[in-house]
């Protein structure tokens, strides 16, 4: 396979080019409150793909969550139907499980989207993961999204968290916003990619 395959494939599209996925911005939080990515979002690119690298909350026991602006719309509160699900495995390999879980989904609620949840906030503590975002700019489809991530839960699991749904407007979106459910990031690196 040619390394810009590999390459291509790191990131779930495998069979683009090297030149189709490009780094447009990264945030890294320090004591951060959210991390915002308030411009780059456009009709240059058909997916765009966020990494989050080493996200430790500064809360223990927290979900890391996202939302969406419109256009010329503010708050973060677009119109989300979604579900979740996780497996996970405790480190005494007393407990494993696969599960869906209700409480981390919507139906056509505003809320920020959970993508990861129970994350514990020690040292070596922390969420990392991807999340796919379909055709923002669209003006006649509404936003399909995924995300697969790994996180050390608070009370020492493995977790593979699992999230999927859409944003349910029309209108295109230009701005996403990343967070804890309560208290700040305290350290973290997110990357925002753009896939042609």
């Amino acid at each position: 396979m040619p390394l810009g395959a590999h390459k291509a494939t790191l990131f779930g599209v495998a069979g683009v080019s090297t030149g189709s996925v490009v780094l447009l911005s990264t945030q890294t939080a320090s004591d951060s409150a959210s991390l915002d990515f308030t411009s780059g979002i456009d009709s240059t690119y058909g997916e765009y793909i966020f990494k989050f690298y080493n996200i430790n909350p500064a809360t223990d026991d927290v979900d890391f969550t996202f939302q969406v602006n419109a256009v010329d719309a503010s708050g973060f509160n677009e119109t989300i139907t979604s579900t979740f699900f996780a497996a996970l495995h405790s480190e005494s390999d007393a407990s494993s499980g696969l599960y869906y879980l209700a409480g981390y989904d919507q139906a056509q609620g505003t809320s920020y989207q959970a993508l990861g949840y129970d994350t514990g906030s020690g040292g070596d503590e922390c969420y990392a993961g991807t999340l796919h975002l379909f055709n923002p700019s669209s003006t006649t489809y509404v936003k399909h999204f995924y995300s697969r991530a790994s996180n050390h839960h608070q009370e020492g699991y493995a977790q593979d968290a699992n999230a999927a749904g859409y944003i349910n407007i029309t209108a295109a979106i230009d701005e996403i916003s990343f967070k804890m459910e309560s208290g700040n990031i305290s350290s973290g690196t997110i990357k925002m990619w753009g896939v042609k």
